[in-house]
């Protein structure tokens, strides 16, 4: 153990990590937009647009993730549409997460009391109105828990994209050990990374939680105005 020169592959580490966290961030937002519409349109009265988002949501939560990389970096291929690594890569996983994440967007969005949406609506607001002010605010909290864990499997799944050499970091892995026959070693270092990515990232995501389930408000500048009128209360009551 412990004979591989790292500091002559620490610039490869360095450029593996940045890509799997380029993939993750690309991933994730892809996925998260593409998710959302269409868990909206799983949740909408016409079955005209619910039929293809139910087909959509069936195909990919039953496909593995592997078949989908090659299916999107091969297959594309062969009929003419050349993709490179990176593109190939982060629409595989956006395609596949976009459908876990429409399952919790949409049982979210369904898990919101239908009193809400009546009582704005018996104020005079507007159907979009009521969505994007009362739904909407109050789906995205239940969402947080299920949206969190899918960040980092997603985060944990760019592993797989070793199969097509997207120079993250189990890909430079590869070709460490390629290098120096040190496969114990290497993969050992590599899943050490992987774990100190992922363990303090769903620490993090799981103190957002909370923090949201007691009521803490997302946007910093609503924060602001909370606690300016916590303080001013207190001199109110001190008084």
């Amino acid at each position: 153990m412990f004979q591989v020169p790292w500091s002559e592959y620490s610039d490869a580490l360095w450029e593996g990590l940045l890509k799997t966290l380029s993939y993750t961030a690309a991933g994730f937002i892809g996925a998260t937009l593409v998710g959302l519409a269409v868990a909206l349109l799983r949740v909408s009265s016409s079955r005209l647009l619910r039929t293809p988002a139910v087909l959509y949501t069936e195909v990919f939560k039953n496909v593995p993730l592997l078949a989908v990389i090659f299916l999107t970096y091969f297959g594309l291929g062969s009929i003419g549409l050349k993709l490179d690594a990176f593109q190939a890569g982060t629409l595989s996983l956006i395609v596949f997460y976009a459908a876990y994440l429409s399952e919790i967007f949409r049982s979210a969005i369904k898990g919101v009391h239908s009193g809400q949406q009546e009582a704005a609506e018996a104020l005079g607001m507007k159907r979009i109105s009521t969505f994007a002010k009362v739904v909407f605010p109050q789906a995205m909290r239940l969402a947080l828990p299920g949206t969190n864990t899918m960040l980092v499997d997603l985060l944990k799944s760019t592993s797989l994209l070793v199969t097509i050499s997207a120079a993250e970091l189990m890909s430079q892995g590869r070709l460490i050990t390629s290098a120096t026959f040190r496969a114990l070693e290497v993969y050992a270092v590599i899943a050490v990374i992987y774990f100190v990515l992922c363990y303090p990232l769903s620490q993090g995501l799981l103190w957002l939680e909370r923090q949201i389930q007691v009521g803490t408000p997302l946007s910093v500048r609503r924060r602001r105005r909370l606690r300016a009128a916590k303080a001013l209360l207190a001199q109110e009551v001190t008084a």
